[in-house]
C-alpha cells in the first residue's frame, strides 16, 4: 500500500476518488448524500385512492357524517287532557269540601267568641279533625294534579315548537324548569303558555295571522296566582293563630283561598281543553285554516 503526497496525481490504475460533495447516483438533491423515501407523513404524490372523497384521504370512506334528524314528532295531548280534566275536577270537589271545613270553623269560633260556652269539646274537635282531613286531600290533589300537568304542559310545549320553531324564546326544558323557580313561577309558566298558544293558533287561508282569543289562559292565569298567593297568607295566619279571633279570620281567608282554587280549577280544565283543540286541529289540517 502507497500514499501519495497530498494534492499529487493518484498511481496509474487506482480507482478515481470518491467525492462526497457529489451527487450520488440517482440522487435528486445535490446536498443529500443517500437517496430516501419521502416522509412518512407528507402526501402521496399518487392519485387519491379510488372512491376516496378527499384528495388526501388514504383510505376509501363515506364523508363525515352530519347531525343525527330530529328525533321530535308530534303527539297528542288529548290523552293527558282527559285525565287532567278528571283530576282537576278532582282537586275542585276537595277544595269545596275544605271551604266546608273552613266555614264550619269560622262559624265555631265566632260562636265561642259570642259566648264560649255554646262551644262544646265535642265540636271543636270535629272543627279540627275536618281541617286537618281537608287538608291532607288537598295535598294529594295537589301532588297529583300538579304530575300530569307539567306533563301535559311539557308535551304542548314540544308540539308548538314543531309547529313553529320561532314562536320561543326560551327552550323546551323550562317547560319543567319555570315551575320550581321561586317568584319566576309566578310569570315564566304564563310566557311559555302564551307562546305555546301562538305557535298552535292556525293561520288564515291566505297565510295571514289569524288570532284565536287567549282568554282562557289569562283567565286562569290570573286567578290561579291570586289563589297561590291568597293560600299563602291563610296558611301563615292559620299557623300562628292562637285565640279564638285569630282562627275565625284566618278561617274566613281559608274559605277565600278555597274558593278561588275551585274557581282557577274550573278555568283551568277549560284552557287545558282549548289548547289541547288548537294543537289536535293543526296537527290534522295543516297550519292553514281552511276558513
Amino acid at each position: 500500500m502507497s500514499f501519495s503526497a497530498p494534492g499529487s496525481p493518484p498511481p496509474p490504475g487506482s480507482p478515481p476518488p470518491y467525492d462526497a460533495a457529489g451527487p450520488f447516483p440517482g440522487q435528486p438533491h445535490p446536498q443529500q448524500p443517500y437517496p430516501a423515501p419521502p416522509y412518512a407523513g407528507s402526501p402521496d404524490p399518487a392519485p387519491p385512492y379510488p372512491g376516496s372523497p378527499y384528495p388526501g384521504q388514504p383510505y376509501p370512506g363515506p364523508p363525515y357524517p352530519g347531525p343525527p334528524p330530529s328525533a321530535d314528532v308530534l303527539r297528542s295531548p288529548q290523552a293527558l287532557a282527559t285525565a287532567l280534566t278528571v283530576l282537576l275536577s278532582l282537586a275542585g270537589a276537595v277544595n269545596l269540601f275544605s271551604a266546608g271545613a273552613h266555614l264550619f270553623a269560622w262559624s265555631l269560633m265566632k260562636d265561642l267568641i259570642a259566648d264560649p260556652d255554646q262551644a262544646t269539646r265535642d265540636a271543636l274537635s270535629t272543627s279540627d279533625v275536618l281541617t286537618a282531613f281537608a287538608g291532607g286531600l288537598q295535598l294529594l290533589a295537589l301532588l297529583g294534579t300538579a304530575t300530569v300537568f307539567v306533563i301535559w304542559f311539557h308535551r304542548v310545549r314540544v308540539n308548538g315548537g314543531i309547529f313553529r320553531p320561532d314562536a320561543f324564546t326560551m327552550g323546551r326544558g323550562w317547560a319543567i324548569g319555570a315551575w320550581f323557580i321561586p317568584l319566576g313561577n309566578l310569570f315564566l309558566p304564563f310566557r311559555i303558555a302564551r307562546q305555546v298558544w301562538t305557535a298552535s293558533t292556525q293561520l288564515g287561508p291566505d297565510g295571514s295571522w289569524r288570532p284565536v282569543s287567549a282568554a282562557p289562559l289569562t283567565a286562569w292565569w290570573v286567578v290561579w296566582v291570586l289563589a297561590a298567593c291568597v293560600d299563602r297568607v291563610f296558611a301563615q295566619m292559620y299557623k300562628r293563630a292562637e285565640t279564638p279571633e285569630a282562627v275565625r279570620d284566618a278561617s274566613a281567608v281559608g274559605v277565600f283561598s278555597d274558593l278561588l282554587m275551585v274557581a282557577a280549577a274550573v278555568l283551568a280544565v277549560l284552557f287545558v281543553r282549548k289548547l289541547t283543540a288548537l294543537q289536535n286541529t293543526k296537527a290534522v289540517q295543516g297550519p292553514y285554516a281552511a276558513v
